[in-house]
């Protein structure tokens, strides 16, 4: 199994300019976080933890009553996964930008990625939410991980259907969730490993 840490190399850009504009320039453009590989587990108190869903990666951009699900390359699947988008809708801030995973979840909980890649089941793709970026005027990349989380969590308190956010535990837990989904139904969850560790101070900019 492996570990990555993600960070956002882009410079800030005003987010009312860079939400009106239809699919972003390569100058304006809010890049996804890029993975990097640990060779050791890194387990302190400052590490926060969560579980690898098996989805799309996408960003889920609301705007008043405009909502877009921007892809890594991107496209916008708004029209493909019409449950987030209303979900997105029924949140009472009408302008925010989330990082995320479009997944399919099955009874048990348990992400399934080819009922996903089989374009079968579109209506029932859930947004599940693990950074937020932007709220209301706020470009949000500045502030620390933790903070970031806590503001993700107040977003999405009344738990809308359709969107919801990743669970995260933190403290000195890497050497537990390397070896857990070895053994566990977390396996499934994500076939490359399935966890995620990442610096609770880490910006969303240049941060590693």
């Amino acid at each position: 199994m492996e570990w990555h840490s993600y960070a956002y190399a882009d410079r800030v850009v005003p987010l009312a300019k860079w939400l009106r504009m239809p699919i972003f320039p390569a100058c304006f453009h809010l890049s996804f976080a890029c993975p990097t590989k640990g060779t050791t587990v890194p387990d302190g108190p400052d590490w926060l933890h969560e579980v690898k869903y098996d989805g799309y990666r996408l960003r889920l951009e609301r705007d008043g009553d405009r909502v877009r699900l921007i892809t890594r390359g991107g496209y916008n699947w708004g029209d493909r996964y019409p449950w987030i988008v209303e979900a997105a809708r029924k949140i009472s801030q009408k302008h925010f930008v989330l990082d995320g995973e479009a997944v399919v979840l099955g009874l048990d909980g348990v992400s399934d990625f080819n009922a996903l890649h089989s374009r079968k089941h579109d209506h029932e793709v859930q947004f599940c939410a693990f950074d937020i970026l932007a709220e209301g005027s706020d470009d949000l990349r500045m502030l620390p991980l933790s903070m970031r989380k806590a503001s993700l969590e107040r977003l999405l308190a009344r738990r809308p259907e359709g969107v919801f956010v990743n669970p995260f535990e933190r403290g000195e837990l890497g050497l537990i969730c390397f070896e857990l989904p070895a053994t566990s139904a977390l396996r499934g969850w994500c076939p490359s490993g399935g966890t995620v560790l990442m610096r609770a101070v880490a910006v969303a900019i240049g941060s590693k």
